[in-house]
């Protein structure tokens, strides 16, 4: 197949444009070219479209819609939910995804839910971090908005670690919200090197978000050797892994809700990840999933 990626900047680190590198590189190592010139077998566009029409099949990656009460959300969603109408096919990242995303837009008549994956080549390829300062180290990582809950990362570190832990914390984390600890590091935005490098000597990572849909840096870190710690609410449990420790919150009823006052956590719930649905997170797979379904 010949594809076109749409709305993408592979130059960028972030989620989506990060994800795209990789289901760039192992679907053009399984025969299949991108962004390349010639005759266009189909589209894939990441969230929202730039473009008022497609005259070949064009297929909507989703990670996540707009649901926050604090903005217009409605507003917000109107380019998605314009992509998602004139879609072929729509990829879930989960089944929190789809579930939210349905409860908002309806139900896609053709869509699957593909996880995101690891680059296991390169992560093989990476050396661990040299840093032996600690009898265990600790990690976590994300772009810190008030819904990905650092205080409660760090709390619940200073709470279950021991006094020869260590927490890692990459990522712009401003002066001001920062903890003052001797055991904890931050270390800053770090390139996807650096972090494999780091994921590959931690023990434990954390990520306590509220509602996250399919966190690209809990799919490598667990893909590192990582037991993830996370929240039961979304989709994070669906690819932490099935010796993930659970913090339990109350479900959600999808209604549109203040995303940025996330409710504290109570440690002492925790659950079995027995929802644990996504075993193979390397990329070949995961991108044989995606060309599959566009070429069906």
């Amino acid at each position: 197949m010949n594809l076109v990626f749409d709305n993408v900047n592979l130059k960028s680190n972030s989620g989506p444009n990060s994800f795209a590198s990789k289901l760039q590189k192992y679907a053009t190592k399984a025969g299949h070219t991108i962004n390349k010139a010639g005759d266009i077998d189909a589209y894939l566009c990441f969230i929202e479209s730039p473009r008022a029409k497609y005259n070949k099949p064009m297929f909507q990656r989703l990670d996540g819609i707009y649901f926050n009460s604090a903005f217009d959300y409605k507003k917000q969603n109107e380019n998605i939910k314009r992509t998602y109408d004139m879609a072929d096919g729509v990829i879930f990242q989960s089944e929190f995804n789809k579930k939210l995303t349905s409860h908002y837009f309806g139900l896609h008549p053709n869509h699957i839910v593909i996880h995101n994956g690891a680059d296991m080549e390169t992560i093989d390829n990476t050396p661990a971090l040299e840093f032996n300062r600690y009898e265990s180290l600790w990690s976590c990582a994300s772009s810190w908005r008030p819904h990905k809950r650092l205080d409660e990362n760090i709390r619940y570190f200073l709470e279950h670690s021991s006094p020869y832990d260590g927490l890692m914390i990459a990522g712009d984390v401003p002066f001001d919200q920062r903890v003052k600890e001797d055991r904890i590091h931050y270390v800053g935005v770090l390139n996807q090197k650096q972090l494999f490098a780091l994921y590959k000597r931690t023990e434990r990572f954390l990520h306590l978000a509220w509602l996250d849909h399919c966190p690209n840096v809990v799919v490598d870190a667990r893909a590192c050797g990582c037991q993830v710690i996370c929240s039961s609410a979304g989709g994070t449990r669906e690819i932490a892994g099935p010796n993930a420790i659970i913090v339990e919150e109350d479900e959600w009823n999808l209604e549109p809700i203040e995303l940025y006052s996330p409710p504290k956590l109570n440690f002492q719930k925790k659950l079995d990840n027995v929802k644990e649905t996504c075993y193979n997170i390397n990329m070949p797979y995961v991108a044989k999933q995606y060309i599959d379904f566009m070429s069906e």
